[in-house]
């Protein structure tokens, strides 16, 4: 059994999420070829968005308390919610970590959500539109779109769905002190047999 701890990430977890950008995009190169910057870096503002602006938000997926992945969204005010970055590291992968961190996530931000891949990548164009089919089996739908600005990228794909709350959840807070849950929380997931 795995203990899952979504925990919605700040400034100080800023080494922790670097690091495990670096590996998210250095897979993501395996579908789409991008070379690190002369310092070894990748782009990064989708991440430092996440930490700075008050629409976005970046988390940290945590198996048995240890960094095991990480999500990106956006709530942009006129539209659904973006998972616009969401990756799982290889020793954490095939344990149905993933599955439950984006379950956790939209049912705690119930609404519409929109998540974009790249056809190329086989194991998210397996994955996204079977989750998508898992929280909203009558409404979920995807379609290809083109990557703005960029007319030479083959076009994302993107599904779209609507979560709803679930009751399956028991919230604790990182900061007993804290009046703010929503920005603190971490919830837990435990599951013994979800591959």
């Amino acid at each position: 059994m795995h203990d899952l701890q979504l925990h919605r990430a700040g400034p100080r977890d800023r080494p922790v999420l670097d690091r495990l950008w670096l590996t998210f995009r250095h897979d993501m190169a395996e579908h789409r070829p991008v070379l690190p910057f002369p310092d070894g870096t990748y782009r990064d503002e989708r991440l430092r968005a996440a930490l700075t602006r008050p629409d976005h938000d970046a988390w940290l997926l945590l198996l048995d308390d240890r960094p095991a992945g990480l999500a990106v969204t956006r709530a942009p005010h006129d539209g659904p919610q973006v998972l616009s970055s969401y990756f799982v590291v290889r020793g954490a992968r095939r344990l149905g970590l993933g599955r439950r961190g984006v379950h956790a996530l939209t049912s705690q931000h119930p609404g519409a959500w929109e998540v974009a891949y790249q056809a190329a990548n086989a194991p998210a164009a397996a994955f996204w539109p079977r989750i998508a089919a898992e929280i909203d089996p009558l409404g979920w739908h995807q379609q290809d779109r083109t990557v703005p600005a960029r007319p030479e990228l083959p076009p994302d794909t993107w599904v779209t769905f609507t979560a709803h709350r679930t009751s399956t959840t028991s919230t604790t807070s990182s900061s007993p002190a804290s009046s703010d849950v929503a920005t603190t929380s971490t919830r837990r997931w435990t599951s013994a047999g979800d591959r």
